[in-house]
């Protein structure tokens, strides 16, 4: 068989693999490497450092400055990608034939140069990125960055055409895939990839309820409040809040109640074994925007899974969750839940999370996309 060499075309440097968007890219190229695929990695760089894992998994790997400077602001295209703009990628991108992959919204504003003219090119669909943006400039205290984040929306609603000319447009979640089928010529649906290769889950109880997150994120904070002051401050059990970057303002509200603590800046060995051994994995969220991998988190190494509507929104996971979209329906919950020792049979959750996120099944998939002949080649 002929070597398959693929460009992908990364928004970030993907290694380490510790939040969302990188996951999804450096578990990709890892399990397109394990399929036979080529690749040859193309990063953007503004403030992690060089990783040399990434040699392990990749034929070669560029780095690329992101100019983030302030007149991209004033750019009609949004900033995420005109601050992305790179006439060395797309010299590097020239020198051969090879299909290119280009991750988000975000990497796509070389997708329409003339060097590029003729080339197969597939996009990787992480959100419906103008909802995205909305969503976060809904809980956005400061002014400055709301106004930002709804100029971003607007700018990218328009940018989003560029996907009319993809071989193949490739969503994470179905809600997304459905959404771009309307425009696209060739959407293909292939969930997140992911850091999980088996379900690792304790029997028996536990004493605390967990939320974890990113917490210097505006929808997490928002997440974390709810249920320290809606949920929490109203039951006996210990909630732990453990995640990156907590705001002051965050750390004094948990402070406030003799129940709840918080975590700040825990490694991942504390992370997952916080997760493990929780009664009950709690998790909120007011925007059904994109796959929350903290939930496929839970599922592969919690107990109990407590949240609400949203959290499951376009996906398939909601059979494996308990169910709660008000605070008198969590603390209901919350009050069957630690009556209970978890003592479930995994099958189905292990048979529903290895059909969907089995990462070389899903790359395979991926690679037969962009590597089959059409008739127009032959």
């Amino acid at each position: 068989m002929t070597d398959r060499h693929l460009h992908i075309v990364s928004f970030d440097i993907p290694f380490p693999a510790d939040y969302g968007g990188v996951m999804d890219v450096f578990h990709k190229l890892k399990a397109l490497s394990e399929v036979g695929v080529k690749v040859h990695l193309h990063c953007y760089e503004y403030g992690r450092k060089h990783a040399d894992e990434l040699d392990e998994y990749c034929v070669s790997v560029n780095y690329y400055k992101r100019d983030m400077s302030a007149r991209h602001l004033l750019s009609r295209k949004p900033f995420i990608v005109a601050s992305r703009v790179s006439h060395a990628l797309i010299e590097n991108l020239s020198h051969d034939d090879y299909p290119i992959l280009f991750e988000g919204l975000h990497t796509c504003g070389i997708a329409g140069a003339p060097e590029l003219k003729n080339r197969r090119v597939f996009i990787r669909a992480h959100n419906v990125e103008h909802d995205y943006y909305r969503s976060l400039a809904k809980v956005e205290k400061r002014l400055s960055k709301r106004v930002y984040l709804r100029s971003e929306a607007d700018k990218l609603h328009r940018f989003q055409d560029v996907m009319l000319n993809a071989d193949a447009v490739f969503a994470i979640q179905q809600a997304d895939a459905a959404y771009f089928s309307e425009k696209c010529k060739n959407v293909v649906q292939i969930p997140a990839f992911n850091p999980f290769d088996r379900v690792e889950i304790r029997q028996g109880r536990g004493d605390y309820a967990l939320y974890h997150g990113k917490l210097s994120v505006g929808e997490n904070e928002v997440a974390a409040r709810f249920l320290i002051d809606e949920v929490f401050a109203h039951v006996p059990y210990k909630l732990i809040v453990a995640g990156a970057e907590p705001s002051l303002e965050l750390q004094k509200l948990a402070r406030s109640h003799s129940n709840v603590e918080l975590i700040a800046n825990p490694d991942d060995e504390t992370m997952f074994g916080l997760i493990g051994n929780a009664h009950v994995n709690v998790l909120y969220t007011e925007q059904a925007t994109g796959l929350k991998l903290k939930l496929l988190n839970v599922l592969y190494r919690g107990r109990f899974c407590l949240l609400n509507d949203k959290m499951v929104e376009g996906t398939p996971l909601g059979d494996l969750c308990v169910i709660a979209n008000t605070a008198e329906e969590y603390r209901q919950r919350l009050d069957e839940l630690f009556e209970q020792p978890f003592d479930a049979d995994l099958t189905r959750r292990i048979a529903i999370l290895d059909e969907q996120f089995n990462n070389v099944r899903n790359a395979q998939r991926m690679a037969d996309e962009i590597f089959r002949v059409k008739f127009s080649d032959i």
